[in-house]
């Protein structure tokens, strides 16, 4: 009897990528200067609520489509060589990441990533509507996890690194696991991205005002939005609460030896880091062009007084300001890149 050949769904996918899209000689490929990536957006891409991708196909006039077979969205893009992508939310957002810089018709050898969206930001560091250049991504999905009421009383949540007996114990991460558990963007990179944008003035509202008011046990969380460095913390599951937080700072300083801070929570940045790390070892992308972008929608946990459940569950008070700091703070950097082309498609940027 013969054996059944199975074929993974995505590796289908991505030879139907190739045999559709014709490929394009040299001179004809397809070459951005700057690849915008937002995660969602809610309904049309323009001229209705916004989500993370309208303010910029609005604003940078990314009037141009192009569409990709793997994509939810078709690709928009401008005379300047930037164009804009919506990848979708959680892991999966690297599955169309693969999808994009797979289609021959692209060279992405030389392109800058500018990956941006909203997050839960720490108000141990920041406040609704700031900005946080990330210099780490954190993976914190894999893991051993027990529900918190059936963990050992010193246990401050029911969540230990794979490979891990106890945690009081340094991990040790076993061969078979999958790694890595952190990826670190180009510190030149950001360091450049950084000192453009550090002072660009961020919006605020009355409602986001009104809201950090109430965390006036967090000096960080109650002052106005800034632009700031901190790490991204990524997770597929929407987590929120003080102690979850914590969780989320310890698993940060564990994974990155102490060097990061967990700023901003998403659910897509892991993923995303995955796939542009894998392709890069393909030479397809080069990770030293990315840079990562994430601006606080909400708070990673309630203030003094009240419940995380209730917090959780809560209107978003610092939507609008999030979407306008990515904005205002990514389009300087886009811009320079651009406008510098003739330099930096052959050397990445330095402060």
């Amino acid at each position: 009897m013969m054996n059944r050949l199975v074929f993974s769904p995505l590796l289908v996918a991505l030879a139907l990528v190739a045999f559709a899209t014709p490929t394009a000689r040299a001179a004809d490929l397809i070459r951005p200067k700057v690849i915008v990536m937002a995660t969602f957006e809610i309904g049309a891409d323009t001229g209705d609520k916004p989500g993370e991708f309208q303010f910029w196909v609005e604003r940078e006039k990314l009037t141009q489509t192009l569409t990709v077979p793997g994509l939810d969205r078709p690709v928009r893009f401008n005379d300047q060589g930037v164009y804009g992508v919506v990848s979708g939310t959680t892991v999966r957002a690297g599955v169309q990441i693969m999808a994009l810089c797979l289609d021959p018709r692209f060279d992405l050898s030389k392109t800058y990533w500018l990956i941006n969206g909203i997050a839960g930001v720490n108000p141990h560091l920041a406040s609704e509507g700031s900005a946080a250049w990330a210099r780490h991504v954190i993976d914190g999905d894999i893991a051993y996890e027990i529900d918190s009421r059936e963990a050992p009383a010193d246990w401050p949540y029911g969540i230990m690194a794979l490979g891990n007996k106890s945690l009081k114990d340094k991990p040790v991460i076993p061969d078979w696991a999958p790694k890595p558990m952190a990826w670190t963007l180009s510190p030149a990179l950001v360091a450049w991205a950084f000192a453009l944008t550090k002072d660009v003035p961020l919006l605020d509202s009355p409602e986001a005002q009104k809201h950090r008011a109430l965390y006036r046990d967090f000096p960080a969380g109650s002052r106005p939005p800034q632009v700031l460095l901190g790490d991204s913390f990524a997770s597929c599951r929407y987590w929120h609460g003080a102690v979850m937080q914590t969780w989320a700072d310890n698993w940060t300083a564990l994974y990155t030896k102490g060097a990061g801070s967990a700023a901003m929570t998403n659910m897509e940045d892991h993923g995303i880091a995955n796939a542009l790390t894998r392709l890069a070892g393909m030479g397809r992308v080069d990770f030293q062009r990315v840079l990562i972008l994430r601006t606080g929608s909400n708070f990673s946990m309630p203030p003094t007084g009240q419940s995380a459940a209730a917090s959780m569950v809560a209107e978003y008070q610092g939507m609008i300001p999030a979407l306008e700091a990515a904005h205002r703070v990514g389009s300087p950097v886009v811009q320079a890149l651009v406008k510098d082309w003739a330099k930096f498609e052959g050397q990445t940027p330095r402060p």
